[in-house]
């Protein structure tokens, strides 16, 4: 299997995490593309990073489609659960994790460029996604697992990337419940090996 990398996007990282929990990081190899490749393009209309390419040469591409592709590989236990309360909810935090990152990739390019009116606002309703996820997060911290499920990897990717591109925009504070979760499962080894650098 061959997937597109960088060692600073958190959908990657996520797609990593995903790997390393389920054993099959080593059938992993760098498809050597980036974003600008026309070639990256021929596999992935979209043009976006990950994409991965499976032995059977098809291309799958974006995060959740990549890690429930890598779900299905190895007999390490589902971080995809079955049909049921317990797949919606991780399904839910798969959501929510993404559109952290979601709103914070793009806010990140904005912010660099001259602010009109229209710039500001625009930034402000993105941040003001990330506040509200995190608000969410904190309020059911207490029911975020030791990165079982692909929600779990998710958020905590999120919150990851928050910390390596954010910065002066502190998430932990007035959340201890989603800090105190967070600083357990950042030393589990799916996250520490793939912490994100520019």
């Amino acid at each position: 299997m061959k997937l597109s990398f960088s060692g600073a996007s958190p959908y990657v990282r996520k797609a990593m995490a995903c790997a390393i929990i389920r054993g099959i990081d080593g059938q992993l190899s760098d498809l050597g593309l980036k974003t600008v490749d026309p070639a990256l393009a021929a596999l992935n209309p979209l043009g976006k990073i990950p994409t991965l390419v499976t032995p059977e040469g098809v291309a799958l591409f974006d995060s959740p489609v990549i890690c429930e592709y890598l779900d299905s590989i190895g007999g390490a236990p589902k971080l995809f659960p079955a049909a049921g309360p317990a797949r919606w909810k991780a399904l839910q935090l798969q959501a929510l994790g993404d559109g952290i990152m979601d709103a914070s990739q793009p806010r990140r390019r904005e912010i660099a460029l001259p602010q009109d009116d229209g710039r500001k606002e625009y930034i402000a309703t993105q941040r003001g996604k990330v506040e509200r996820a995190l608000d969410l997060l904190e309020a059911e911290a207490d029911k975020l697992g030791q990165l079982a499920t692909i929600g779990d990897i998710t958020v905590a990717c999120a919150l990851g990337y928050l910390d390596f591109r954010y910065q002066n925009e502190p998430w932990r504070a007035g959340r201890p419940k989603l800090e105190a979760w967070y600083a357990k499962v950042i030393a589990l080894p799916p996250l520490a090996k793939t912490m994100p650098v520019a």
